[in-house]
């Protein structure tokens, strides 16, 4: 009986230091998941603030030390940007309104160019025939400068809307088409041993291998196209100033008139655009992905 009571204590300080060592195990991975979202939040916020403030000091030495009061219209410092521009609702108003613009252009744009780069793709990888002839007019349309035919795309198309959104067409295109014709051919060749012996057609190893496959790739010129276009968007207004002005109108104006402070800040908020729709992409590319593919993960060291 006591050697019984002996083995039931044992068997019950065993459970008990199971139960211990459990209980320690979820604490600390409590603590590491903590740990992970702190270190996520300082890596979202607080770098990008970092580096900002880096900037606006770097940006008030060399407006107040290295150049001259004369010439301190070259640069005006960012209290004067914010003062006289940012924070002055008759400055900031049309700038707006030109941004409103140019994100019409630069949505109508992206849209046309993710169907155009997305088709082109797939039918290059498709049919070889195809790739060998569209291929090498997607490249020389990449590595001519876009200012030059600029003034052929007016002569053709006009000046308003039609030529801005051309010119974001053909600047976020290439991207998309490259990533896409990549992605198409990248796919393991073991999978789609495996759709030959179910003799699957043509479109149901499309749909259901390729294009699902491809996809990270596929996102990853969406992307980059998605911070292309604005800038297509932005030298379109420049050049094609018919119809309403967008924020490169703006720019062009500010700058013929000297305008310095309008002009940053115009030239900050196009930036801030283009950087919310390139971030916008760039979580939506983790969501659809999710985490089967590297490129869903982000890990914050």
């Amino acid at each position: 009986m006591t050697e019984v009571l002996a083995v039931g204590r044992g068997n019950t300080t065993r459970t008990t230091a199971v139960r211990s060592d459990s209980a320690t195990t979820t604490q600390a991975e409590a603590q590491n998941g903590r740990n992970s979202r702190m270190r996520a939040l300082g890596a979202l916020v607080l770098y990008p603030l970092l580096s900002l403030a880096g900037a606006v000091a770097a940006w008030s030495i060399v407006s107040y030390l290295v150049l001259s009061p004369e010439r301190r219209f070259l640069l005006p410092p960012p209290s004067q940007v914010l003062t006289k521009s940012l924070l002055d609702w008759k400055h900031l108003s049309p700038m707006l309104e030109a941004l409103a613009v140019t994100a019409q252009v630069a949505l109508v744009g992206f849209v046309v160019a993710v169907a155009v780069g997305v088709g082109t793709g797939v039918l290059m990888s498709q049919a070889k025939w195809i790739e060998r002839i569209v291929y090498p007019y997607a490249v020389v349309l990449q590595v001519i400068p876009i200012l030059a035919i600029v003034p052929l795309i007016g002569l053709w198309f006009g000046y308003g809307m039609t030529a801005r959104t051309l010119v974001c067409v053909l600047i976020a295109a290439f991207p998309i088409i490259t990533n896409t014709h990549f992605g198409l051919q990248s796919v393991d060749r073991g999978l789609h041993e495996l759709f030959t012996l179910g003799r699957a057609s043509r479109w149901d190893r499309l749909v259901k291998l390729e294009l699902r496959a491809a996809m990270p790739a596929i996102l990853t010129g969406i992307r980059t196209a998605s911070g292309l276009v604005v800038v297509g968007a932005i030298i379109g207004d420049m050049f094609f100033a018919k119809g309403q002005p967008g924020i490169g109108t703006l720019l062009d104006v500010y700058r013929s008139r000297l305008q310095s402070e309008d002009l940053i800040a115009a030239i900050v908020i196009a930036s801030v655009f283009g950087v919310l729709v390139f971030s916008a992409f760039g979580f939506l590319s983790r969501v659809l992905v999710g985490k089967w593919h590297t490129s869903g993960r982000k890990d914050f060291k």
